[in-house]
This record gives C-alpha cells, sequence and structure tokens, in this order.
C-alpha cells in the first residue's frame, strides 16, 4: 500500500465523520466496503442515520451519483433497472436508465420489494450490470449498494433469501448515539444539517484507485489458511445448519485487507479477522432452531457462541506479525 492511498482513505473517513458523527468503527466498516468494491446490509431501527451516511459517501465524492430507491411491495423490477421505452420520431426503442444507474445506490427497506425486484438487484450487485430486454447495460464505477432492513417491523415484509445475503459482503447497524453523541448531534444541526455543508474529499478516480491499492495489502499466507478454516468451521461447529460458502472466504479475506488500509496499515493482522468475523461472516450462517433457543436462554448472543466455537475450533496462528510485517517491507 503507497502512503497516498492511506492519505486519501484517511480523507474520505475524516469527510463522512464531519456529518456522521461518534461512528468511527461503524463508518470504517462500511467504508471498507466500499473500497473492497462490495456491498453493505444495515439491520438498524428507524433514525439511526443509515440515509444521511449514504448521501454523506456520495457527496465526498467528487462527481459522484447517489440515488435512493424506496422499496414497497408493488415496486417492479423496472423501476430499479430502468426500461425501453418507444421513441415515435426514431421508431426505435430507447433504454432509460433507472435509479440503479449511480455511483452510491441506498436502497431503503429492502426486504418490503418482492422477490422479483430483489432478484433485479442481485445482478446488479453480483455482475455491475443489468439485462433489459435481452440487452445488457453496465453500471458506473464506483458502484456501491447500502441497503437497509427494520428488523424490528416485519409486516408486510418479504425475507431476502440466501442468495441475495451472500452478495452483501457485510451487515451491521449504526445503533442509536450515547448521550453524549446525541447532545452533539442536536447541536451540530442547530443552524442547518451538516450535509449541506459537506464539499468533496476525493474524486471516483481517487476511489477506484483505492479499490486497486487494496490488492497490495500483505496478507500472510498463515494468515489467509487461517481465514479458510475459520469458514469452514461455520460449516462443521454445532448449532449451524449450514455454513458460509466460500464466498465468505473470499469477502473475508477481501475486507480484512480493506480495514488494514482503512487503519493506516499494508498488511492484516489476526485481530482484524476476528473483529471482520461476524460482520461478514454473520449473515451468511444459518443456525438450528434448538440452537437458537438455547442461545436465548444462555444470556449471550447466539453468533456470538457461534464465533468463539470456531475460533475454538480453528484457533489464530500465533507467529510474531509485526516481526513478519517488517521483513516483508524490507523485502519489497
Amino acid at each position: 500500500m503507497s502512503e497516498s492511498a492511506h492519505g486519501v482513505a484517511e480523507r474520505l473517513v475524516r469527510n463522512v465523520e464531519q456529518v456522521v458523527l461518534g461512528k468511527d468503527d461503524e463508518v470504517r466498516l462500511i467504508l471498507a466496503a466500499l473500497v473492497a468494491g462490495s456491498h453493505v446490509l444495515l439491520e438498524d431501527v428507524p433514525g439511526t442515520a443509515k440515509t444521511i451516511l449514504a448521501r454523506s459517501i456520495a457527496g465526498s465524492i467528487g462527481g459522484g451519483t447517489f440515488s435512493r430507491i424506496q422499496c414497497t411491495p408493488d415496486l417492479q423490477p423496472t423501476d430499479v433497472t430502468g426500461l425501453s421505452v418507444f421513441d415515435p420520431r426514431s421508431r426505435e426503442f430507447e433504454f432509460r436508465p433507472g435509479p440503479v444507474f449511480a455511483n452510491i445506490v441506498l436502497v431503503d427497506e429492502i426486504n418490503r420489494s418482492m422477490p422479483k425486484t430483489q432478484s433485479a438487484l442481485l445482478e446488479a450487485m453480483a455482475e455491475r450490470q443489468v439485462t433489459v430486454d435481452g440487452l445488457t447495460h453496465e453500471l458506473p464505477p464506483p458502484f456501491f449498494v447500502i441497503a437497509t432492513e427494520n428488523p424490528i417491523e416485519q409486516e408486510g415484509t418479504f425475507p431476502l433469501p440466501e442468495a441475495q445475503l451472500d452478495r452483501f459482503s457485510v451487515r451491521t447497524a449504526l445503533g442509536h448515539p450515547t448521550l453524549e453523541q446525541e447532545v452533539e448531534v442536536v447541536e451540530a444541526q442547530r443552524h442547518g444539517h451538516p450535509i449541506a455543508r459537506l464539499a468533496p474529499a476525493l474524486t471516483s478516480d481517487e476511489v477506484i484507485g483505492l479499490q486497486r491499492a487494496v490488492e497490495d495489502v500483505y496478507v500472510d499466507t498463515l494468515l489467509l489458511e487461517w481465514m479458510v478454516r475459520l469458514v469452514r468451521a461455520t460449516r462443521e461447529v454445532e448449532g449451524v445448519l449450514a455454513g458460509a460458502s466460500v464466498r465468505g472466504s473470499l469477502a473475508l479475506e477481501r475486507i480484512a485487507r480493506a480495514w488494514a488500509l482503512l487503519h493506516g496499515r499494508d498488511y492484516v493482522v489476526p485481530s482484524d479477522v476476528e473483529h471482520l468475523f461476524l460482520p461478514v461472516l454473520g449473515h451468511r450462517l444459518i443456525l438450528t432452531i434448538s440452537f437458537l433457543a438455547d442461545a436465548r436462554g444462555a444470556g449471550s448472543g447466539a453468533l456470538e457462541i457461534v464465533r468463539d466455537r470456531c475460533l475454538a475450533a480453528a484457533p489464530p496462528p500465533a507467529p510474531d506479525w509485526d516481526d513478519g510485517a517488517e521483513r516483508w517491507r524490507a523485502a519489497s
């Protein structure tokens, strides 16, 4: 990783945090997904700055475009992708892009859209393109989807299938601020919302450069093998009906690289992987009903128990990582 890549990444983080206050860890996690070229699912209650976060990321990118898709049961796939309209003057069909043709796309309450609409989003997220009337249209880079779900109100929703959940590299929540943070938010909006004063901090080309810089972040072979063992452990530990697929291994490695970059390092350490285990792998696991019932009575989250079991089944290697990173940099 070049020094300039870290500077650009830090500039992006600081710019977003002018608007989203007191959420450094969450902001870096979501930006890690952007830098890794993937997508985020925010599962949170209303009023926790999900829309503001998406708008602040888009506003931080010079020339970046932002669109919001408000999902409802009557939302059609063409309302997302766009459609072909007949032009009587040219006597030809002309494609009119939908809101998915943007750099930052907020898909609000994604589970309120019908499965066929969710499927249209699936192609866009997985392949960075949409197909309408047999013609394929490429989406503009960088392309980043932030989808939201309300975990409380489930009436009139369509649960996301596993294939759709697997397309999100990260699932997280912003959560409510602390008392001090909420006071700061109220004071910051006394003379208008900070989003109105937000200026771009980097260009789209710099974002693409950050995505390329992720490839230069070093992952030791021992660490890579441990990540794969952790993912494989999710398929074997007690309480898990279906574990993470190979896509989970790919996402964990990629997000770990981006996470390291956003923390000013050109190498990944085991604590990165442990911290990212639940945001990257938690939503890919299907737990047994009996285990969920037992975990509820145990007073600890079911996914936290699964994480601990996986770490016990696949403990991290214990060489001197800092010394190894120094030797790698000296040889580079």
